[in-house]
């Protein structure tokens, strides 16, 4: 009798509700995302954290499995055998190389370029978001995307033996395309922008009945960005970092970052601290930016123009969010350049050995630009979040980065390629110093 006692404690859920992030109101545990019944303001999932502080301590979660299920408490799923295909727990590096240039003493690059199984964060929010799809008994997962939630919707639902039709921009990257078309999910190609497929999606949600991972499912899948925030805090030794610099596309990830530091306070597995956050965007798709350097508490929508298309959101949903944070915690939020973008990349593939897609280009670019401002004290401890892999956007840095030399199949040619390139180094360096 004890032991059934124990396992049905075990199994309770921690989570109880739906609630609106604005006025309050409740709502049950189904697939629904806006305040219907009130001011139609955004639903969030509501914990009940004493259960959790009562239940999880660091050593529950270090005996879990090495993936975002070791946090499984903390997230909106009821049963024992959430879809786990390794997601999570991916390198948080001590970035030495890129620190000593920038000139500071303490930085970490949160790896997500090599998240299973797709390269990406979304392989995070998606694991929970089909999860909680298949408790409410859903058989057709969608998702409207800009490249890497159609590539994690596609591959986990594979994966879970549940059929899957996604909507992307039709001017996608190739690499994002083929990452998607490999799962042989049903794909649509949309002739318009993100926010335009985005419009389409909750059209097609309303009329067949599908899953939507971040629609009518967005509360539980936006949950799953929480683990970056938890991971960072264990592989630091349980403590928290001083600054953040994270990429800014609906505004979510940002939000849940924080949320989950929040939460790791609440139930005593960490002590609290101020942690500044700061966020990235590209200026052709900079929205947020705009209305943090404007001072505005609202977000004015805008047509994106960008290479880093996987951030490329002209009308956030959680901007507004997002705003207030880096402001409440002393954050920043910055701009950069399609030109920066490229440059970003290169600088961590050439410090760290890090190959980033565009989104964590623009990352890089920022982290550099407050540095350069003086808003990230150097003494900080800082993280910077890497959300996706190189090989997705390729075609970016195609012509920005050289060419290889050929040679024929003799000692004498080498010898004179490698004079050439020795030659360039040192004409790269010359530029680089004036």
């Amino acid at each position: 009798m004890t032991l059934s006692l124990e396992r049905s404690v075990a199994t309770t859920p921690t989570f109880s509700a739906l609630k609106c992030r604005e006025c309050g109101e409740t709502y049950d545990l189904g697939a629904k995302h806006v305040c219907e019944d009130v001011c139609f303001g955004p639903l969030e999932v509501a914990y009940d954290y004493e259960a959790i502080r009562q239940r999880v301590t660091r050593a529950t979660i270090q005996a879990g499995p090495l993936s975002i299920w070791r946090y499984k408490d903390f997230l909106p799923v009821t049963g024992e055998n959430p879809i786990d295909v390794g997601t999570g727990m991916t390198p948080l590096v001590r970035a030495n190389r890129l620190a000593r240039q920038l000139g500071l003493k303490e930085l970490y690059i949160k790896n997500d370029a090599v998240n299973m199984p797709t390269l990406s964060f979304k392989d995070r929010v998606v694991s929970v978001a089909l999860t909680r799809a298949r408790e409410l008994g859903f058989t057709t997962v969608s998702c409207a995307s800009t490249g890497n939630l159609a590539n994690s919707t596609a591959a986990i639902a594979a994966h879970a033996g549940l059929d899957c039709c996604v909507f992307i921009p039709a001017d996608l990257e190739a690499g994002k395309v083929l990452g998607t078309l490999i799962y042989n999910p049903t794909v649509m190609a949309v002739q318009g922008n993100y926010d335009q497929v985005n419009r389409l999606c909750s059209e097609v949600a309303n009329t067949q009945g599908w899953g939507f991972v971040n629609i009518n499912l967005r509360p539980y899948y936006s949950e799953g960005s929480k683990t970056l925030g938890y991971e960072v805090a264990e592989q630091l030794g349980w403590r928290l970092p001083d600054h953040i610099v994270a990429p800014l596309a609906s505004g979510s990830l940002f939000t849940k970052i924080y949320k989950g530091f929040q939460e790791f306070v609440k139930v005593g597995l960490v002590d609290d601290k101020p942690v500044r956050f700061s966020g990235a965007q590209a200026e052709g798709c900079s929205p947020i930016s705009q209305a943090f350097k404007e001072g505005r508490d609202f977000v004015t929508p805008v047509k994106p123009n960008t290479i880093a298309k996987s951030i490329a959101i002209g009308n956030p949903a959680d901007g507004i969010y997002a705003l207030d944070i880096a402001r409440k915690t002393n954050g920043n939020i910055e701009d950069v350049t399609d030109a920066e973008i490229i440059a970003g990349m290169k600088l961590l593939a050439e410090t760290e050995g890090i190959f980033t897609e565009t989104a964590g280009g623009t990352t890089i670019a920022v982290l550099k630009k407050l540095v350069e401002a003086g808003k990230i004290n150097p003494d900080e401890s800082t993280v910077v979040y890497i959300t996706g892999n190189g090989l997705k956007t390729q075609e970016a840095i195609q012509g920005y980065i050289g060419e290889p030399f050929t040679i024929e199949p003799k000692l004498d040619s080498f010898e004179r390629a490698l004079e050439r390139s020795r030659t360039l180094e040192r004409l790269e360096w010359q530029q680089l110093s004036v």
